[in-house]
């Protein structure tokens, strides 16, 4: 079974960006909440902060969607080669 790489990766990418978006307009409303995971991607992503302002949930959330995306199709490639490989020969 072959994955489509942009299927997956637009998929990885939406719910990446999705769930730093959702934990980030949280703790706007909510301070202090989800300050770990942000504080996780912070370290990750260079010029992002896990500061509770709309323009770096805009921020993290633009990192989010463009990692996943990159991750996802990365994986979906990688599936495709090694499942190439060990495919029945008939």
């Amino acid at each position: 079974m072959k994955f489509n790489i942009g299927a997956l990766s637009a998929t990885i990418g939406l719910f990446w960006g999705g769930s730093i978006l959702l934990v980030g307009v949280a703790s706007l409303i909510w301070p202090g909440y989800g300050s770990a995971f942000l504080q996780l991607a912070a370290s990750i992503y260079p010029g992002y902060k896990a500061d509770a302002t709309f323009a770096q949930v805009i921020i993290g959330t633009l990192y989010g969607l463009v990692d996943g995306a990159i991750g996802g199709a990365i994986f979906a490639w990688l599936h495709n080669c090694i499942a190439a490989c060990f495919r029945p020969v008939a």
